[in-house]
């Protein structure tokens, strides 16, 4: 645990540890909960999900750190980054910011974890830490996000058989096996809900006629590669407006002795203005 850590977070984090996630009350409060509705309702009504596990009624908005200030203070909220700071390596990095809009009619997306992809043997320690930040209510009819407790201790074997890719579902002995552990996450618009990667979880079905308005920000570790490459999706002068926290979090930091050096420099360099990269300097000396 980190030095600076709370009684909360104290707490937070043993119920990771025992039941693999936790929930921070009143993590938004009404100023920036109604400034998030208000770039939704200017925002939504584009992208559809392409199968069912991003949710054919469900809206996503990708790389949501760039898109406004509001994202990029929520991103380094320090009650986040302290369990981050207690659960993650130094320079850990931001894997995937978006806006999940479960819509009415839409179906109970497969059981799976948010780490699947990093081929470590289960059972062990999560390689990634997700948020999943309520902009409205939470509740079993609308698609509340729904956890299996204690599975981030499962092996492979008790996990085999659960959604991996593609639009490829679950197994239906596994759902069966499950229908008797899950939990609705039940909680008010402007709460955080904070769980290991290695947790089952799932966006639950909308049986209702209103929205399910969320976002998730997940951080992974500085070793791990990051699902969403922020590299290529930001330009770098918006990342020079940001604080150097959020650009170490995108990926502009070292994981000591050298990974992510950028032609031997640090790869906040590439920050600077007028700045050129090596190899075109090499080239143009010739």
């Amino acid at each position: 645990m980190t030095a600076n850590a709370g009684p909360a977070t104290a707490l937070q984090l043993a119920e990771l540890d025992s039941q693999g996630f936790t929930i921070i009350e009143g993590f938004l409060d009404r100023e920036r909960l109604a400034r998030v509705n208000a770039l939704f309702d200017a925002w939504l009504g584009g992208y559809q999900g392409r199968n069912n596990f991003e949710g054919t009624c469900t809206e996503r908005i990708y790389t949501l750190v760039a898109r406004d200030r509001v994202f990029q203070d929520i991103v380094e909220d320090p009650r986040v980054l302290a369990l981050c700071d207690a659960l993650l390596a130094p320079n850990y990095l931001l894997t995937a910011s978006q806006a999940i809009v479960i819509g009415p009619g839409e179906t109970p997306q497969p059981w799976h974890t948010d780490d699947s992809f990093y081929p470590i043997p289960r059972p062990r320690p999560m390689v990634s830490l997700s948020t999943i930040v309520a902009v409205e209510d939470f509740d079993a009819a609308n698609g509340g996000t729904e956890v299996i407790p204690g599975s981030h201790r499962w092996s492979d074997a008790e996990v085999a058989g659960y959604y991996r890719q593609g639009d490829s579902e679950e197994d239906p002995a596994l759902a069966d096996r499950l229908a008797a552990m899950v939990r609705p996450v039940v909680m008010p618009a402007g709460s955080c809900l904070v769980f290991a990667g290695t947790l089952l979880h799932r966006g639950g079905a909308n049986g209702s006629e209103r929205t399910r308005r969320a976002f998730s920000n997940q951080y992974c570790q500085p070793w791990a590669r990051p699902q969403e490459n922020f590299f290529l999706a930001i330009p770098p002068q918006r990342v020079r407006a940001m604080s150097p926290r959020v650009q170490s979090l995108l990926g502009y930091s070292i994981h000591p002795p050298f990974m992510g050096q950028v032609t031997a420099y640090h790869p906040r360099t590439a920050l600077e203005p007028g700045w050129v990269p090596p190899l075109e300097r090499d080239k143009a000396s010739r």
